[in-house]
């Protein structure tokens, strides 16, 4: 087995243990506090939006989708180990406080100072862990945000059986009031405030520059912190939150998006820019090139595919999208970090191109010329 694939597994492995036993004992924390009825509830209400906001997360990540199974890992991560080391270290920062401002002081400055530092610091330890590790799969901006946003729905996932659970089994009865402030109004605030971090590991690997390697992961996390420390100070400042909420949390999430939009666009770019001497040797064609750079086009090759030859052919495009585009980062990767393994690996995956085009039906439209968004 080779060296990299036992690492894999090793890794893998250690995340699912870790993650189960952390898992289980923060959930179990949980549910002490809330009862049996109480977390049964606030499982059920957490849980069951959970693929809505996963599927509007992987939106973002159209040209080069990531592997599930590192998905699942950063989602682990977040619902897990992160939770419980939020747990740990929250309630030891509020016992410190306590003794020394008085519980409802401590509550408010664990809530403000405390959670925000230690829990954007267990999520983002989530993104250093891929990026060091999956450095052939964490490539660019676009994959800092939707692995940040798998670790930050993990997260808020666990969280909010514990804040529905307490407030089902409440007396005041204001359930319904806490999920749509955390279900309607910020279901996306944990990826939102992560997504900061993983823009900034993103930038690292898109640069050349060692301060910008450094420093755009510290000052990815220092926004995720702020952002983190804003929203919950003013959930507790009444009508300061609403204020908030459309002045600072709603267009930092229009930003992100905006973001986003332009590095779909540099990947491309740079799709179309690393395939263009395979396109010069023949393996693809111009067609191929403008499909493979415009995710428009390439859902309309694979319905037509789909509608005039089958299901076979529509896997068998998919797979040949995939692997091209596959092909222009490995390109991208090597043109900044060559290696005589890495230009090995690029010549296996010219003939992976050659023959998963081979397989798939000519179907360009007669007299259409397609351009890259």
């Amino acid at each position: 087995m080779p060296r990299s694939t036992r690492s894999n597994w090793l890794i893998t492995g250690c995340v699912l243990v870790v993650g189960a036993i952390l898992g289980t004992l923060s959930l179990l924390a949980i549910g002490l506090g809330t009862g049996w009825n109480g977390f049964i509830a606030g499982f059920l209400m957490a849980a069951v939006p959970v693929p809505f906001y996963i599927a509007f997360a992987l939106w973002v990540d159209r040209f080069e989708p990531e592997p599930p199974w590192m998905l699942g890992i950063a989602f682990i991560w977040g619902s897990s180990i992160a939770v419980f080391f939020a747990l740990i270290f929250n309630s030891i920062n509020q016992g410190i406080l306590t003794s020394l401002v008085g519980e409802a002081e401590a509550s408010a400055l664990t809530n403000i100072l405390s959670a925000p530092i230690v829990e954007e610091l267990a999520k983002g330890a989530a993104l250093l862990l891929l990026f060091v590790w999956k450095r052939d799969e964490f490539d660019n901006v676009t994959d800092g945000i939707v692995y940040a946003s798998m670790v930050g729905l993990g997260f808020a996932m666990t969280e909010n059986v514990q804040y529905y659970g307490q407030a089902v089994v409440e007396p005041s009865g204001n359930a319904l009031i806490v999920f749509v402030l955390r279900g309607i109004m910020g279901p996306l605030a944990h990826p939102l405030y992560t997504s900061m971090t993983g823009i900034g590991f993103g930038r690292a690997r898109e640069s050349d520059k060692k301060r910008v390697k450094v420093f755009a992961p510290l000052l990815g996390l220092t926004a995720a912190i702020l952002l983190h420390a804003t929203w919950n100070l003013s959930a507790s400042l009444g009508a300061v939150f609403f204020a908030a909420y459309f002045l600072v949390m709603v267009p930092a999430f229009i930003a992100v998006i905006v973001i986003a939009i332009f590095s779909l666009r540099r990947e491309a770019k740079i799709i179309r820019t690393h395939l263009e001497h395979v396109v010069a040797e023949g393996v693809l064609s111009d067609y191929d090139l403008a499909v493979v750079t415009s995710v428009r086009q390439r859902i309309r090759a694979s319905s037509r595919a789909l509608f005039t030859s089958g299901i076979g052919q529509w896997k068998a495009r998919r797979r040949f999208h995939a692997l091209a585009t596959e092909l222009a980062f490995h390109s991208w990767r090597c043109s900044r970090e060559a290696s005589a393994d890495a230009r090995v690996i690029q010549a296996e995956l010219v003939d992976a191109v050659r023959t998963a085009r081979a397989k798939i039906i000519d179907i360009a439209p007669k007299g259409i010329a397609y351009a890259a968004d």
